[in-house]
């Protein structure tokens, strides 16, 4: 199997290819793509088998994976987390933007990844192409980062690079561009003390 290697843009991605994404998930696909950090893999969050995946392709057990969703924006969160009104006014304010919100998850994430999951991290990046799959799709994506073995350069930002070492591994590679090397910054969000798990590139502020 050989990824099909799809170029986007960022600023009005093109709907036909964004459609052709969307149905792959909806088959089971795994894709790698841009956000406003650095690339992601992910999937379809009802898909158990497509989750399976991307933890065997990480190398993590299915069961401890900590990966994040990917929203197209605030209005289905409730869905999957529990948000209290001043984590509601920070987020809005926020995202999109380059952050991932930890939030206590609702009892949906557990039966969607098989897991033990008490949080779960939200992210809205400010990138248009993973925003319209989601849209489109209806429902998140899982995001996990992927990283480089590079001891200086810890992602991989090329997406001609990612394609070579993940090509024969997933089914899409959508080229944005060349990603970024820093990741979201974290935020556990679950308190209203805003505790800052991960400094990366968005710059929090209350």
């Amino acid at each position: 199997m050989t990824a099909e290697f799809i170029k986007l843009y960022a600023k009005q991605p093109d709907p036909r290819r964004i459609g052709q994404v969307v149905k792959a998930l909806r088959d089971g696909a795994v894709i790698i793509y841009p956000t406003d950090t650095v690339y992601g893999m992910g999937c379809d969050i009802h898909n158990a088998r497509a989750v399976e995946r991307v933890a065997r392709i990480k190398g993590i057990k299915p069961n401890k994976n900590d990966f994040s969703f990917i929203c197209y924006d605030l209005s289905h969160i409730a869905d999957y987390a529990r948000v209290g009104n001043q984590a509601f006014k920070v987020m809005k304010r926020l995202l999109p933007g380059p952050f991932t919100f930890l939030l206590d998850a609702t009892t949906n994430v557990p039966k969607l990844l098989n897991t033990n999951k008490k949080t779960v991290g939200i992210r809205v990046p400010d990138n248009d192409i993973p925003r319209q799959i989601v849209h489109e799709l209806g429902n998140p994506i899982i995001t996990t980062s992927i990283r480089d073995e590079d001891e200086i350069i810890e992602y991989s930002t090329d997406p001609e690079l990612i394609y070579e070492k993940f090509g024969n591994l997933v089914d899409i590679v959508i080229d944005g561009g060349y990603g970024g090397n820093v990741g979201s910054t974290i935020i556990d969000a679950t308190t209203d003390e805003f505790t800052i798990i991960r400094q990366g590139l968005g710059e929090f502020m209350l």
